[in-house]
């Protein structure tokens, strides 16, 4: 069985993958795969946007590579043309190296993915507007402007879904960022996520795993 799980921008796709980690499935950050991509096609990826991406050690620096695409179509399109395939084939090897079981797939755009015909269930992360915009600015340091714009871009994120033939399951985050103040308002809301994956797993009939 192959799950997807994705969400929108700052939503806390990651922190529902360390649950599903928690409970015995393996999970490939398929995004992860795409910033080692970056590294990989790096040749193919300066002849198109310039070496001004790079950092002094040589690296990319995806921040700046992702400001030249940003809002520009064609240049988006140009970059997903060198990194996608490179991580699709990585995808592809990590599903078919699982002998057995149920295997997650954690990708922002897993719509893009080459798993997404075969995905079995898909779990959507959403968190409200206000908590991903301040855990944005916390966690990437962008003008607010920006952050708008982004958050913005995935006003439709979960219709792209439900043109496949998985069953989609919602996981509201309603996210940390003032419950530093309350430490047993944090553990109740980490609770009720770690239940709601209990009953997700428990619909796909893994919950022994």
């Amino acid at each position: 069985m192959i799950i997807g799980l994705t969400g929108t921008y700052c939503a806390g796709k990651n922190l529902i993958a360390g649950i599903l980690e928690k409970r015995g499935l393996p999970v490939l950050d398929v995004d992860k795969s795409g910033h080692k991509a970056i590294e990989t096609e790096k040749p193919a990826i300066l002849a198109r946007f310039g070496d001004d991406i790079l950092n002094s050690d040589g690296t990319v620096n995806r921040k700046f590579l992702g400001e030249k695409v940003f809002g520009k179509p064609i240049e988006l399109a140009a970059l997903e043309n060198i990194v996608h395939p490179a991580a699709n084939r990585e995808t592809i090897a990590w599903i078919k190296a699982r002998q057995a079981g149920a295997c997650v797939i954690n990708a922002a755009l897993l719509h893009r993915s080459s798993a997404f015909g075969d995905l079995d269930a898909v779990i959507v992360v959403r968190s409200p507007f206000f908590t991903r915009l301040l855990r944005a600015r916390k966690r990437d340091r962008l003008s607010f402007s920006a952050l708008f714009r982004r958050l913005r871009s995935q006003k439709e994120f979960t219709s792209q879904y439900f043109t496949g033939n998985a069953d989609i399951y919602r996981v509201e985050n309603p996210g940390y960022f003032f419950f530093g103040l309350f430490p047993s308002s944090k553990r109740k809301a980490e609770q009720k996520l770690e239940n709601r994956i209990d009953e997700i797993l428990y619909s796909l009939g893994l919950n022994k795993v």
